[in-house]
Parts: structure tokens; C-alpha cells; sequence
């Protein structure tokens, strides 16, 4: 395994927290916190409002369920109900005191990147009304650009005396982490990380190597993974979906090779991209490698190294602003469920099952749980369950009955009561099948899942939804998407979009429609590696809802410029709002109506780079500002209207004809 240190001999030679705390879930009568130490914890929560007394909680079970995942590795799930409600639009200081050795740190002491300049511990806002939140997806590491989430620490920063500015949370909307595309250096840190801190091993059936020992150590482990799958006929769909390195030339290329196998490598990589202090205590050294592989490495390397000089600011921003989060396909594997065929040939193979599992497994733990406990409490027992039972290896039986439970599990949605409410979709797991044509992309939603959907927004005045995949996307690319699809190569070009499948997207409009349910619509999406906005409204209808779809990708990563820019200005000659063209789609009932980025290029409507959105809110629930901040430092983008755009242009210019003006008379 690549690391010149050894692991450690006592738990003492290990910093007591390796990870967090990350804020999840807050609301004033309870608040849930995510932390992982590399022991046991005996931690006391402290709570402290301008012109109050502190308030102090000690954080036994069960208001601290502590989870075993290796020999020096617990993960601390923290969940505090709150007799007495924290008022809501004024900032509190809080605090994790650790009490070891008969002495009381906080953190301050075991983790003081984690402060704002002057201050003694982080702070987090309680916000009245969804007025004002940020949000994002897609964060690649090794990713040649800046990190959307340092962007939230500046602006977090600059903040501190407005606190009624501050945003009330950051929606995460998938691609939390690339399990499926992985720098082989960060692979090489994952390797040290899990020999470091002695992360559960497994076996592994269906593969050529038979378990993770074997697998850490194979010379084909780094960018050649695909080598150890068997050998034989059966095996050829699955080396191809997860390991092929397929070609898209329309959007993007996979890039499979170092995809992340066992629980330890992807509970390894959440630690890695989440905080600075892992990567302290490991020093990963480079594999043996052929001369193209040794240069592709250093690359990496390169990108990698820009990643871990901002990853401070990404911890702190996490440890100041609540954050919710949803799982996208590179969360587990790229094009995950795309449809039927798909997932007859990955759940059909014990080694890709297990490939998955693993991932959802990691999820729970370090996603999906912060979003809603009260829905993970019999998977949460299982898991525990699973690791307190391990010696230095995880059952395999038990493991795999834990990865069948995930795999039929429907709860990973959920709904914030905010005002307006935001509504968070699943738009992985429970998937419109078509049956007769199997290898045809599956609806995002299935019938069933679309009908509770319509019964939560009912008699609601107005909706934020988090939908992964934008609802209403570009036109043209969809329309590629769909040629792809008929030709029967749905996989080249990612053909995942909610027009993609007639029944969902039927549901889905309907939806929109119906006359209960709200009158103003926000959807955030993520997933497309570019940022837009559209204002939309139903055709031949003047009392319809307004829906608002707004789009930001990527946190971390971004589109091939060039080939955006040629979809971009084909989609606005060939999908402009009066073209013919827009009622041979399904959304031909719906006008939409792009929004311009104000420091755009002439006929630009996307906006490409890596960043974070924001989204300010009226009381109604309708957009008063649509942002993209830019990672690389640059002023912010507004999406703007035409007419907005417009105004201000001729404002300009009267301004430039006045000062002209105005010179001439001083010189006569």
C-alpha cells in the first residue's frame, strides 16, 4: 500500500477528531450535526445567543450514537431536541467541548481552521423564511479550477455583521462526491488513509481478487481496475458500464479505471474531501506506474494540490451554514439506474452489487442521515449492527442482507417545513421503467412517486424542489439526448432528463397544472456541469403558476467550453421561444423563457464555471435576485430578463451620451 508512515501503535498517536463537524439539519427544536473522531468521544454541546446564559449538553447516548467504521474510526451522528426553541434570525455560537483526560478542549483547540479571524467558536443562523439560500452540485477534486465552497466560506465571511444577509442554507443537489471518477493520487490517499486508521476490510465475490486486502495491493488497482473483473462473457456489460472508460464524445468521457470498490475506500473519500485534518496524517506515495500512467498521475497530482489548498475554507464554510444535501449518480456510479437493462446487468452480478451497495452504505452515513434521521432508523440499527460486529472485517452475509434493504428502500426524499417549504426529490432510486423497451432511459420518478409528490404540494401558495436533473432543460441537448437514445446508445451521452420518458414527463406537467397546487414554483437542479436560469409559464393562461427553473453546476467542476458554446447558440437560433420548433416537444403547453447572464457574452444564455448559486426569495416565494458566484474570484454573474438587460443598456448609454454632453460644454 502507498504510504511511507506506518499505522499508528495506540489511538493516542491520532488527533481525537479527524472529520467535521459538518451542520446537517437545523431548525429551532432540534439540530443534528455530523462528526467523525478517531476514538469514542465524550462531547458536550454548547449553545450561546448574544444577551444570554450558555446553555450546555452533554451529548451521551442517545443524543450521540457513536458508529464504529474501523479500528480508529467512529463516526458521531449527533441529534438534539431542544426543549426550550432557539430564536430564530440572530446569530449563536456554538460549541463541541471534548473532555479527555480529565481536561476540556473545545474547538478552538483541536480544530482552529475552523474559525473566522477574531472569533472564538463558529456560529451558525437560524433563518424565519427561506428568503435566502445557496446551492450547488458536482464537485470534482482533481478538477482544474477553483472550489465552489471555498466561494461560500468568502461570502460566509464577508457576512459576519450582516447577519440578516446570511444565507439560511446550502442545498447540496448531488455529486457530492465522484466515486466513479477518482485521480489516482486521491486513491492513493484513500489506500494510506484506510491502512492509517484501520478501516473494516471485506470480502469480495465475482471478482478476481477476493477481497480488499487483495484488492489494495493488486498491481492493477490504480487506473486499471477494470482487469480484475472475471474473465468471461457474462462479465462484458458490466466491465463495460463500470470500468470501460467509454467514449462520449457529444458531452463528456468517463473515466472509470480507479472507481471505488469497498466501504473503507468510499467512507475514505467523504473524510478526504471533507476535511484538511486526514490528509495530515498520511503521506501517500506515488505507485509504480508506466511513463503515460506516471504523467497522468502528476497531473492529477497537480489539481489535486489546489483542491487540499482550499479545502480549510471548504470545513469551515461547512461548519458555520446548515447543510442538506441529495445523491446524484456519481455519488455511487455514473448513469446509475439509467434504465431497466442497466439495472438488470449491474444488480444481476454479485461484484457490481456490491459496487453500489457499498456507496449507498457510505451515503447513510455521511448524506442521508444529516438529512432526516427519523428515516434511517432501522437501516441506521443494521449498519450498527454490521460494524460491531467487525474484527478488522466486515460479515459478508450481513453486508450483503444490509445492501438488499438499501436497494429497496424508499425514503430518501424529504421536505424541510420552512416557508415556502423546500421539497427534496429522489430522482434515482425509484425510477419509471419502460418495459418494452428496457434499454430506453427510465423516468425519473415513477407514477407513484410523482402522485405523493402532488400530494405534498397541495393547497401549498409556493414551492422551492430540488430536483438533481433540471426539469426544464436545454432543448437541443435533449434533443441529441433523444437521438442517441432511438439509435440505442442512451449511455453516450447521459440521456437522463425528465423529457426523456413520456409518462414522467406527462406527470410531471400535469403537476404544474393542477389547480391546488402552488402558484409559485422554484426548481433547483444541478447535475449538467453549467449554470442557467428560465422563467416558465403555462401557454394561453393568465392566471396559471409561475415556475422558476434555476440551475447551478458545477461546484467543482465544469462543460467543455467549446462544445457549450456551439449548443448554446444553436439551441437559442433553433429554440427560441416563438419557434415552431418548441411544439414537437413535450413541454410545447409551457413557454420558457431563458434568462441572461448579465456579463454574458452577446447570445449567451448558460454560463460555464465552476461556482455556487444563490437564490434570494420575496415573501411569496418568487425570485428577487438570481446569483452565480465564480470560484476563480471574478464578480458575481445575475441572471437576468431581456428586458432587464435591456433597460440597463440604454441606461448606459444615456449616461455615456449625457457625460459627452456635459464635456462639450466645459470645453465651449
Amino acid at each position: 500500500m502507498p504510504t511511507d508512515l506506518p499505522p499508528p501503535s495506540a489511538t493516542s498517536a491520532l488527533p481525537p477528531v479527524l472529520a467535521g463537524p459538518l451542520l446537517r439539519r437545523l431548525s429551532p427544536e432540534r439540530l443534528i450535526l455530523w462528526l467523525v473522531g478517531s476514538r469514542p468521544l465524550q462531547l458536550s454541546l454548547q449553545l450561546a445567543c448574544a444577551g444570554s446564559q450558555q446553555h450546555l449538553v452533554a451529548l451521551d447516548a442517545p443524543l450521540c450514537r457513536r458508529l464504529r467504521v474501523g479500528t480508529h474510526a467512529w463516526l458521531h451522528l449527533i441529534d438534539v431536541p431542544l426543549d426550550t426553541p432557539l430564536p430564530t434570525d440572530t446569530p449563536i455560537e456554538y460549541d463541541l467541548l471534548l473532555e479527555e483526560d480529565g481536561r476540556r478542549s473545545g474547538i478552538a483547540d483541536w480544530a482552529p481552521h475552523l474559525l473566522y479571524e477574531g472569533a472564538r467558536r463558529p456560529e451558525f443562523l437560524l433563518k424565519s423564511h427561506l428568503d435566502n439560500l445557496l446551492h450547488g452540485s458536482c464537485r470534482k477534486p482533481h478538477f482544474p479550477g477553483a472550489d465552489g465552497l471555498a466561494k461560500v466560506d468568502s461570502l460566509l465571511a464577508g457576512l459576519r455583521e450582516r447577519p440578516q444577509a446570511r444565507p439560511a442554507l446550502l442545498m447540496l443537489s448531488g455529486d457530492q462526491i465522484y466515486a466513479d471518477d477518482v485521480a489516482g493520487p486521491m486513491l492513493a490517499a484513500i489506500h494510506a488513509l484506510i491502512r492509517r486508521l484501520g478501516l473494516y476490510g471485506e470480502q469480495l465475490e465475482g471478482a478476481l481478487v477476493t477481497d480488499s486486502d487483495a484488492l489494495y495491493a493488486h498491481p492493477l488497482t490504480y487506473y486499471r481496475r477494470e482487469d480484475l473483473l472475471p474473465a468471461f462473457k457474462s462479465s462484458e456489460a458490466l466491465r463495460e458500464r463500470f470500468f470501460g472508460g467509454v467514449e462520449k464524445p457529444v458531452f463528456t468521457s468517463a473515466n472509470a479505471h480507479n472507481h471505488l470498490v469497498t466501504l473503507a475506500e468510499v467512507l475514505a473519500m467523504y473524510l478526504l474531501v471533507w476535511s484538511p485534518l486526514p490528509w495530515t496524517l498520511i503521506r501517500p506515495a506515488r505507485p509504480a506506474l508506466d511513463a503515460d500512467l506516471a504523467e497522468r498521475y502528476a497531473t492529477e497530482q497537480a489539481c489535486l494540490d489546489g483542491f487540499l489548498a482550499q479545502l480549510p475554507q471548504a470545513a469551515r464554510a461547512l461548519a458555520h451554514l446548515p447543510c442538506l444535501m441529495i445523491f446524484d449518480d456519481h455519488d455511487v456510479t455514473d448513469d446509475w439506474n439509467l434504465s431497466a437493462r442497466w439495472e438488470e446487468t449491474a444488480y444481476g452480478h454479485p461484484f457490481s452489487r456490491r459496487i453500489i451497495g457499498n456507496a449507498l452504505i457510505a451515503y447513510v452515513l455521511c448524506q442521508g442521515w444529516g438529512n432526516d434521521p427519523d428515516a434511517f432508523g432501522e437501516i441506521l440499527q443494521r449498519i450498527e449492527a454490521l460494524t460491531a460486529d467487525a474484527d478488522d472485517r466486515l460479515d459478508d452475509a450481513a453486508q450483503d442482507e444490509l445492501i438488499d434493504e438499501l436497494l429497496k428502500f424508499q425514503s430518501w426524499h424529504y421536505r424541510l417545513p420552512t416557508t415556502p417549504p423546500l421539497i427534496v426529490l429522489d430522482t434515482r432510486t425509484r425510477r419509471w421503467r419502460s418495459e418494452s423497451h428496457p434499454s430506453r432511459p427510465s423516468g425519473l420518478m415513477d407514477w407513484e412517486a410523482l402522485s405523493e409528490l402532488q400530494q405534498e404540494l397541495l393547497d401549498e401558495q409556493a414551492a422551492v424542489i430540488v430536483s438533481p436533473a433540471p426539469i426544464f432543460g436545454v432543448k437541443l441537448i435533449e434533443a441529441v439526448q433523444r437521438l442517441f437514445t432511438l439509435a440505442g446508445h442512451p449511455l453516450l451521452v447521459d440521456a437522463e432528463n425528465w423529457m426523456a420518458h413520456r409518462g414522467s414527463a406527462k406527470v410531471i406537467l400535469n403537476i404544474f397544472r393542477h389547480s391546488r397546487t402552488p402558484a409559485n414554483y422554484v426548481i433547483l437542479s444541478g447535475d449538467v456541469h453549467y449554470s442557467f436560469a428560465y422563467d416558465v409559464r403555462i401557454r394561453h393562461r393568465s392566471g396559471g403558476p409561475q415556475i422558476w427553473q434555476i440551475t447551478s453546476s458545477g461546484i467543482k467542476n465544469e462543460f467543455p467550453a467549446s462544445l457549450l458554446t456551439c449548443f448554446d447558440r444553436l439551441n437559442r437560433w433553433l429554440y427560441t421561444p416563438w419557434s415552431p420548433l418548441n411544439w414537437l416537444t413535450k413541454r410545447r403547453r409551457m413557454e420558457v423563457v431563458p434568462r441572461i447572464p448579465h456579463r454574458g457574452r452577446r447570445g449567451e444564455r448558460l454560463w460555464n464555471g465552476s461556482g455556487i448559486g444563490q437564490l434570494l426569495l420575496d415573501v411569496l416565494g418568487r425570485p428577487r435576485s438570481i446569483l452565480q458566484h465564480n470560484a476563480d474570484g471574478s464578480a458575481p454573474i445575475r441572471f437576468v430578463r431581456s428586458a432587464e438587460l435591456k433597460r440597463a443598456s440604454g441606461q448606459a448609454k444615456d449616461g455615456i451620451v449625457k457625460n459627452a454632453r456635459l464635456r462639450r460644454g466645459k470645453a465651449e
